[in-house]
């Protein structure tokens, strides 16, 4: 076990496997290629159309003008439509363009076939181990979500 222990480990597989799986499919992925805070991004707005800039850096803990930034990029890519908020016209709404829907309809499918096919090599106990761990591992993404944001680590 790393010197961090259980809490270090499990961080830097779930790293590691994210970014892993992310390169792979970065590979098949028709261009423009997205970084991760942009897929991240089209998923909130495509799950919520409609959603302001705040609310969805709010959605992926983020600066707002880090997510400004992320919006002017797929704007102008094609992927997501921003159109002023009729409560406060100096804010603006963002909604999935039909691009938007296809590249991650696409990058859904990949990455679903990508880990059938990973999980489908492992021995079953190991398939077994990991369905068993998805409560757990939900639990454990839902306190992180649900944890305050002070500024520093607790």
């Amino acid at each position: 076990m790393a010197a961090g222990g259980l809490p270090d480990e499990l961080a830097g597989v779930l790293a590691g496997i994210q970014r892993l799986a992310r390169r792979r499919l970065w590979r098949a992925m028709p261009r423009p290629r997205l970084r991760g805070a942009q897929a991240e991004l089209m998923r909130v707005v495509a799950a919520r159309p409609g959603i302001g800039v705040s609310a969805a850096a709010r959605e992926l803990c983020l600066a707002a003008n880090s997510v400004s930034t992320l919006v002017n990029q797929l704007v102008a890519a094609g992927l997501l439509h921003r159109e002023p908020d009729p409560q406060d016209r100096r804010a603006a709404l963002l909604h999935p363009t039909p691009a938007c829907h296809e590249q991650l309809r696409v990058w859904d499918a990949q990455r679903t076939a990508l880990f059938r096919q990973r999980m489908e090599s492992l021995p079953a106990d190991d398939r077994e181990a990991l369905a068993a761990a998805l409560p757990a591992l939900r639990r454990l993404a839902e306190s992180l979500r649900e944890a305050p944001e002070t500024g520093e680590v607790p």
